[in-house]
């Protein structure tokens, strides 16, 4: 299941993007627990976010690697 919220998230997430960014403003952003991955859009980290199960986002990467 995918959940999208903007509400009821942590004060202590740390919201994480990659070392390739560049500081242009076009980035996406991840927060990971053991059972989620929360991700936004950087330009709007007010904005809603989209949240996966961890299993889930898992096989996403796998499936993009394998391409």
């Amino acid at each position: 299941m995918i959940s999208r919220s903007s509400s009821s998230r942590p004060h202590d997430a740390q919201w994480i993007k990659s070392t390739r960014s560049t500081n242009n403003g076009h980035c996406v952003e991840m927060r990971l627990s053991r059972q989620t991955v929360a991700v936004r859009d950087s330009k709007n980290p007010d904005g809603a976010e989209l949240t996966f199960p961890a299993t889930a986002f898992g096989a996403f990467l796998a499936a993009l690697k394998n391409r």
